[in-house]
This record gives structure tokens, sequence and C-alpha cells, in this order.
């Protein structure tokens, strides 16, 4: 199907959108790529990248390689994904501080929306399916409770972060940002974006490269040969990260160096043994606004 301009900018609308869910840890941007419904052709296209394609351009041109991996829709996307980081940065990191209770509450019940709606896209539920889903729940779950690594700031290890991150980015569920922050470099990146300190961005986004090409690969396999069993792991994935960005939160352990306290461990607590406002009425209010988001957002791209 022949697009048009306007067609494009959905998909860099929606790239914007991964984007923002890409720079919460706990949020990822699959989630959003799957209820916009263009995370299959997303994986599809990322996987016809490969050095055969040097050889097709050789024999064939530039015109028939830029058509053959929709580079058109892969442009919008990563387009409208860098311009939300570059743009959202700062405010996310802002809002995480500052009102951190109302943000968790805005995506876990975007999170929650979004387990309703790919669950419904099961279409086949077995006792494989269900064992499958319970082993992603415990799987996504265990990450969540994983302490902070200790980190560098080396060329090397970003690119290896960029490498990991970007795995479970691409994941619904799994969060790459929450990746980074278990690996010690999420305020590193943030900080190189902020800073615009090309090198770190040149390393973490060389990194990323590396590991979509090579996951997508697997991915496709997956969702060709079994789609069933492989979105009930990813619906288990986003189950477990409930935990994750449950929005009442008590500090468990920490270590302070000479820049800044930095999270080592967190438990879940009830909003009403949490130590401080746990401001419920609205938390509850930015929750509804989560779900609501999800079924906006999934009709929007139904229609479209």
């Amino acid at each position: 199907m022949e697009r048009k301009f306007l067609d494009y900018f959905r998909i860099f609308t929606k790239g914007m959108a991964m984007g923002l869910a890409d720079l919460v840890p706990g949020v990822s941007g699959g989630t959003i790529a799957f209820i916009a419904g263009i995370y299959e052709e997303l994986i599809s296209s990322i996987n016809e990248i490969k050095f055969s394609l040097i050889r097709d351009f050789n024999h064939k041109g530039f015109k028939y390689v830029w058509y053959k991996i929709n580079a058109p829709f892969l442009a919008s996307l990563l387009f409208g994904i860098c311009v939300s980081i570059l743009l959202f940065s700062n405010f996310i990191s802002w809002l995480l501080i500052e009102h951190p209770i109302l943000i968790w509450s805005f995506f876990f019940g975007l999170i929650l929306s979004s387990i309703l709606y790919i669950t419904k896209k099961i279409k086949k539920w077995n006792l494989l399916t269900v064992l499958l889903l319970i082993i992603g729940t415990l799987i996504a779950y265990k990450i969540t409770q994983l302490e902070t690594f200790n980190s560098t700031d080396s060329y090397l290890y970003i690119f290896i972060s960029g490498v990991v991150a970007i795995c479970a980015m691409i994941l619904p569920g799994i969060s790459g940002a929450f990746i980074l922050v278990l690996m010690g470099s999420y305020s590193s990146i943030i900080q190189a974006i902020n800073n615009k300190e090309i090198l770190k961005i040149i390393s973490f986004g060389f990194g990323g490269i590396v590991g979509l090409l090579t996951f997508s690969k697997f991915l496709k396999f997956l969702f060709k040969n079994f789609k069933n069993e492989t979105l009930s792991v990813l619906t288990g994935f986003m189950i477990g990260a409930l935990v994750k960005i449950w929005p009442w939160k008590k500090l468990v352990k920490f270590e302070v160096n000479q820049y800044k306290k930095e999270l080592l461990y967190e438990k879940c607590v009830s909003p009403f043994s949490f130590e401080g406002n746990p401001k419920l009425i609205q938390a509850l209010i930015f929750m509804l606004l989560g779900v609501l988001s999800i079924f906006i957002f999934s009709y929007i791209s139904k229609k479209r």
C-alpha cells in the first residue's frame, strides 16, 4: 500500500510516543508500537537490513534498497523517536524528581490497559500459553528486583548498554530505560543527551544499532512461527513490570557518592503507608488518564 505524507506524519507521531515512553524507566516503547499497530512492520523492516543490501545496491540501485527496507517508514519513526527524546528528556527527568507519584500513576494506568489490549490479541489460550505468561511475569518481576550495578562512563560500557537496552526497548513490557538504570547508565545517557556529548551519544547509538539488527531477526522468527506463545510471554513481561512503575515506593537501599544519592533498591508500599503525601485522588485521576490514553490511541490507529 502506497503511503502519503499524512501517513508518514502519523508514523512520526507514533515514533514520538515511543520515544517519550522509552525515557521513563519501567515503560517500553515497544508497548506503544504494539498498541499503535506498527510493531510487526517495525520488526520486519529492521530485519531487512543486512549485508546483502550492498550487493542489491550495486545491481539494482538505491531506490530498490530504499523501499526494500521500508526506509520511509523507518525514517519517519526514528525521526519521531529522536525528536521526542531531544525535546522531552529534561522534562521527563524533572517530572520524575518533582512529581514522581503522578507520572508513575499515569504510566501504571497506561501499562495496565496495554496488558488488556495485548491479551485480546492472543487467539488461543491453552496450558502452554498460560504457563508462558506466568514465566514471563516471573522473569520481569525478578528483573525489577535486581539492584543497580556499578557502572563506568567508558565508551565501551556505554556501547554495551546500548546493545542490551535496545533489545529491551523493542520488547513490549521490558523497559530499555529501566535496563539502563540497572546497568547504572541511565543518568550518564540522559546527561549526555542533555549536554550534547556527541561521542557518548554515538557510542550508545552504535550499540543500539548492533543490538537492534541482531535481536530483530530472533523476534521476527518468533512472531512468524509462535505468535500466540510470543504474545503470552510479552504479556507476562508487562504484568511483571507493573511492580517497577507502582507509584508508591519506599527507598530501602542506596549509596551516596560525591555527586548524589544513587538508588540501589526500593519496594512497593500501600498508598496508606506511604511516607509523605500519597496524593491518592490525583494519582487515581492520572491512572485513569493513562488507561483512557491507550484506548483512544488504539482506536485512532484502527480508524487510520
